[in-house]
């Protein structure tokens, strides 16, 4: 009797269908198992106990909707699924756990339960897949979206929600993918012809917006209208939409038609609409048309806000037209609309463009005291008026003003600053500022390495130039042609080839194409070495690799070819390049005509000279000191001199070489054979240059001090004063000293360029009063190059200078008499 009793209570009672099935049962019986499931360490027996498994298969998938706790979930689903009698086949379970997966992102497990029902062929419930499309979009995994969505429609034949679907095309529009979104938004428009709620007026919304943001407008417009009547109802939305898309095109015509339109229609333009089609007229600067919808906007009540303040006072600027800061702003506030941080950019960036440094930071102060924060736009145009002033100093300052204020300078912030440090010579400061930046977690761009690693060549410190290599290449960040080019052309200037032809030969390894420039740059390395061979073998490496060598590859190589004496090679690249129409620079023909004056062949050099000018080439200060120096060698001053003329004449400023060769060469001259060549060269033009060194070798002049005298009085009478003023500096310390010529030039020039009030400032005059009176006389010698009847104003001072040596005379005279 008693083992009955026993038996009997285990004995469950049967299922009743009906009774289940009732909602306060499901309810009852759901909140139980989720009291067991929270609160019995051992709810499996629990569960088994007091449930029967016909029950949890009904009640599963709601205590799973219910459930927050995951690895709960999961255990919860395997165990039910696994009771001998409960059947998941309906998929309301699984479409429950995977709603469950979805909430806490738990993606690897859901594409093992998806794989699960695939197999098992269980179709997921069309909110769980809206639940998991909605998941995979919000959390960045566009690809997986679309594949979930394609596999509801083709594989389930369901399409997830509207609100998952429009998640999905805002995405893809977002990430440029038009052609996917309209496809998804095809078969949303299909499905929803025969399925409730497949598609919304925001659906549309999104793929006009999509292809107004494409600049496709009128695909835009279509779509809107082949919707009206289908699920769709235009508003003015829509129409905001399409006015900004033609807007942004640039056809204002067509906004204004829409804009027309939509008030026959009977919508209301909103501050949007105003907004959209102003900016539009902003880019045309149809400053009428703005200031009649204004206008508009006021008379309906329309309160203008910051952002079309903000356009139009960018569109002055930008057109060119006056801004009365002040009164703008005053009008701004009076309406109630308060001037943003981008109204304060607009107003710094224009003052900082028109280099009104002060009222630009006044302007900060402003928008700080306003309670504004300043941005990097903010910023960013001080700070590169800075660098354009040279105020490097005041970059720092700024830079550091702006971490403080919690501003992070951005990469172009950044890049201008260390580019302006490298280019005053602060190259280890330019390298503190790069530590910071990347303090700050950005990586420099191969634009900054390459400006540093620039520096760095120029003064010489090649390790460190090799460990910013290595550092790039550690941080991914490939090195580009120009960046090989700096640092293979800096080993080159060193004298270090072989680290060129290494870093050369690892770029072509890691297959970074080295460009023209860094074939270039092996070129010159070749040819500075002597190595002609190798410099043909790298230009016949460019061909094969489908690069054109430019002019700077073969000028280069004729530069060697000459160089090594080799005159033959340098006219052989010389036929090449007009075989092949390569255009020729000066570099090609002063190489070609220093070769021929190294072969001592000065009348093809002249005739190279004349060849490159008829091609519209101005000679540069190489080329004319290349003639003024073979001329000098050979003893044939006066084409020197006229060759120095010339120079002048087409403002080519000579330099350090240039003085050289004719100091040389006149100091060395023999004076007979000059006055022969000046009188033949006399029956063709007046050279200033030898009239000046024969008046003062006959006023017994040593003959080095006449011929940088003879330069001074040439280059002031060509308007080259800075040069003359640099030149006598230079005098001074091989104790060449202010005489008569040399005070008289320089007063000249002085004078000639309307800065006769601060002579006293620029020379000094020590000369006495023979010598003031010697000064006089070469200064009537230069007033013979003026055009005629004109006067120095120069004349003026020397004469009242030597009246103040006379006078100063007297009194000494008069001093010792009383004596």
């Amino acid at each position: 009797m008693v083992m009955s009793k026993i038996l009997l209570s285990r004995i469950k009672p049967l299922h009743n269908p009906k009774t289940c099935s009732s909602p306060s049962y499901l309810k009852k019986l759901v909140d139980e198992t989720i009291h067991i499931l929270n609160t019995h360490d051992q709810w499996e027996q629990s569960l088994q106990t007091q449930f029967a498994e016909s029950e949890i298969a009904d009640v599963a998938h709601f205590v799973l909707d219910r459930l927050y706790d995951v690895e709960l979930g999961l255990k919860f689903f395997d165990w039910a699924k696994k009771r001998p009698h409960c059947c998941f086949s309906n998929g309301f379970a699984h479409s429950s756990l995977l709603k469950l997966l979805a909430k806490f992102r738990v993606f690897s497990e859901i594409e093992e339960v998806m794989g699960q029902m695939k197999m098992e062929e269980i179709k997921p419930t069309r909110d769980a897949l809206s639940v998991l499309l909605r998941t995979y979009v919000e959390s960045g995994f566009v690809d997986k979206a679309i594949e979930l969505y394609y596999i509801a429609v083709k594989v389930h034949d369901c399409i997830p929600s509207v609100f998952a679907c429009n998640l999905l095309l805002n995405v893809l529009l977002k990430l440029g993918k038009v052609d996917i979104a309209q496809k998804v938004y095809e078969e949303m428009a299909k499905r929803g012809d025969r399925e409730s709620l497949s598609l919304d007026n925001y659906s549309t919304a999104i793929m006009v917006k999509g292809f107004c943001k494409e600049g496709k407008v009128e695909e835009g417009r279509r779509l809107m209208e082949d919707r009206w009547g289908k699920g769709c109802v235009p508003n003015i939305v829509f129409y905001n939409t399409l006015i900004n898309g033609y807007c942004r095109k640039g056809d204002t015509e067509s906004a204004n038609v829409l804009f027309k339109e939509l008030k026959l229609k009977g919508f209301l333009p909103t501050v949007e609409t105003y907004g959209a089609i102003i900016n539009g007229f902003c880019k045309e600067g149809n400053f009428m048309k703005i200031d009649h919808l204004l206008m508009e906007m006021k008379e309906r009540g329309l309160n203008i806000n910051v952002q079309i303040y903000n356009n139009v006072i960018n569109a002055r600027y930008m057109h060119g037209l006056v801004v009365k800061i002040e009164e703008t702003l005053k009008t701004m506030i009076e309406s109630g609309c308060e001037p943003d941080i981008t109204t304060y950019n607009i107003l710094i960036t224009e003052s900082c463009r028109e280099g009104k440094i002060q009222k630009a930071k006044q302007q900060l102060e402003e928008a700080i005291k306003r309670g504004l924060v300043p941005s990097k736009f903010t910023y960013t145009p001080l700070l590169h008026v800075y660098f354009k002033q040279g105020e490097y100093s005041m970059a720092l300052e700024l830079l550091v003003e702006m971490t403080r204020k919690g501003c992070t300078p951005d990469l172009i912030s950044y890049g201008a600053l260390i580019h302006g440090l490298v280019v005053v010579g602060q190259v280890s400061t330019a390298l503190t500022v790069r530590e910071k930046m990347m303090d700050k977690g950005l990586q420099p761009d191969s634009a900054i390495y390459n400006v540093l690693m620039n520096g760095l060549c120029k003064e010489g410190r090649f390790p460190a130039a090799k460990l910013l290599l290595a550092e790039m290449l550690d941080q991914n960040i490939q090195p580009d042609a120009f960046v090989l080019a700096t640092l293979m052309d800096g080993f080159i200037r060193n004298g270090s080839l072989n680290d060129a032809i290494k870093l050369f030969d690892l770029a072509i390894e890691k297959g970074i194409e080295p460009g023209v420039v860094g074939y270039n740059a092996m070129i010159k390395g070749y040819c500075k070495a002597g190595l002609m061979t190798d410099a043909l073998l790298c230009v016949n490496k460019m061909r094969k690799e489908g690069l054109f060598p430019d002019e700077y590859s073969y000028s280069t190589i004729i530069d060697g070819f000459v160089k090594q004496h080799d005159l033959d090679g340098a006219l052989k690249i010389f036929g090449l390049m007009l075989k092949w129409k390569c255009k020729l620079n000066v570099v090609t023909y002063t190489s070609l005509i220093n070769g021929f004056c190294k072969k001592g062949f000065s009348s093809k050099a002249i005739k190279t000279f004349k060849e490159m000018k008829s091609c519209g080439l101005e000679p540069n200060v190489i080329t004319y000191s290349i003639l003024i120096g073979n001329f000098c060698k050979e003893s044939k001053l006066v084409e020197a001199a006229s060759y120095f003329e010339l120079m002048l004449k087409n403002k080519c400023n000579p330099n350090d070489v240039t003085f050289h060769y004719l100091v040389n060469g006149f100091t060395n001259c023999g004076l007979a054979e000059i006055s022969k060549r000046k009188e033949e060269s006399e029956q063709r033009h007046k050279s200033m240059f030898l009239d000046f060194f024969e008046t003062m070798i006959s006023d017994g002049l040593d003959r080095n001090f006449a011929a940088y005298n003879s330069i001074l009085v040439c280059l002031c009478l060509h308007d080259m004063v800075r040069t003359a003023l640099q030149l006598h500096d230079k005098m001074k310390n091989k104790s060449f000293f202010m005489d008569s010529v040399s005070f008289s030039s320089l007063l000249y020039g002085i004078c000639k360029e309307e800065r006769s009030h601060e002579w006293r400032n620029l020379i000094p005059c020590t000369l006495n009063e023979r010598e003031l009176e010697g000064a006089v006389r070469y200064l009537l010698k230069m007033d013979q190059y003026l055009p005629k009847g004109a006067t120095s104003k120069a004349m003026k001072i020397l004469q009242s200078l030597v009246e103040d040596s006379k006078s100063y005379d007297q009194v000494e005279d008069h001093r010792i008499s009383v004596r």
